[in-house]
């Protein structure tokens, strides 16, 4: 089944080497060379763009076999430039379960950019709250991850020239340029808080019971997005760095409804903050 957007209804989408391949010559073709770092440009780094020295701005639409983003606050752009002396390919929007995505299709452009030539990802996201010491309109160093999604975009055949059968996950997060941020941060006057970032499904906010649960499980923040892509980027042996905005407090004692609006409004807020942190980390590294 497939909706007008062309999201497949599948749980098991099956994206080949071929198919990567034509991407990567495709974007080649258009003069994209030798990207150092790969960013996904999610929510709390819309601001970032405005750093980047833009070279190349390329809609998902015209890149074959690329999903289209079909949230309204992802723009569906992937931008090739420069960012504190480094060559950057930016995800301008990601790709969720909750849209209708296999977890293959959601991790298909990080594919791409590993074998353009990216050593490095870094990610953005939104999330809620449950740690009751962090506060909304902060920030939080993802230092590990609960899988709550019933896949994984590496069930199936595996690729073994994208990586092995079983890679190891003991840091799907690198201590390294974790610690680099944090001084970074010290340095900055940011708070940065660090935490487990555990997944849902979404697109509906957890129930009370719900945040119960993700709290026993070891969760300090939930959210929609990341570990699918940060799973196939260590499949590929690429470093992974992801900090999460936290725009909503998820006590399930006192919770009070959230609207979308508010979500964005808080994470706006909060670009300032997360912008200065990666700008600072990608002219150290």
């Amino acid at each position: 089944m497939t909706l007008k957007t062309g999201v497949t209804l599948s749980k098991h989408v099956r994206m080949n080497l071929e198919q990567i391949t034509e991407s990567v010559r495709f974007l080649r073709g258009k003069g994209i060379t030798a990207p150092q770092i790969g960013i996904v440009l999610g929510t709390g780094l819309g601001n970032l763009v405005k750093e980047i020295k833009v070279e190349l701005e390329i809609p998902y639409e015209q890149i074959p076999n690329f999903p289209l983003s079909t949230v309204e606050s992802h723009s569906g752009k992937l931008l090739y430039g420069f960012l504190g002396g480094k060559k950057v390919l930016a995800m301008q929007g990601r790709f969720h379960a909750y849209e209708g995505y296999a977890m293959e299709e959601i991790v298909f452009p990080i594919r791409v950019l590993k074998q353009l030539g990216i050593e490095l990802l870094l990610i953005s996201n939104a999330a809620g709250a449950m740690n009751l010491k962090f506060n909304k309109g902060e920030l939080m160093l993802i230092t590990d991850h609960i899988n709550k999604f019933p896949f994984n975009p590496l069930l199936g055949k595996n690729e073994n020239d994208l990586g092995s059968r079983f890679p190891d996950m003991h840091e799907a997060y690198s201590i390294d340029l974790g610690h680099k941020l944090d001084v970074i941060a010290k340095r900055e006057g940011v708070v940065l808080n660090r935490g487990v970032y555990i997944s849902a499904e979404g697109p509906m906010l957890e129930t009370p019971a719900e945040y119960r649960m993700l709290r026993i499980l070891g969760g300090d923040a939930v959210g929609m997005s990341t570990i699918p892509e940060v799973i196939a980027a260590r499949h590929m042996g690429l470093k992974c760095c992801a900090v999460s905005v936290l725009t909503d407090e998820c006590d399930p004692e006192n919770l009070k409804p959230v609207k979308i609006e508010d979500i964005i409004a808080v994470a706006g807020k909060a670009e300032k903050q997360l912008t200065k942190l990666f700008l600072s980390l990608i002219e150290e590294i």
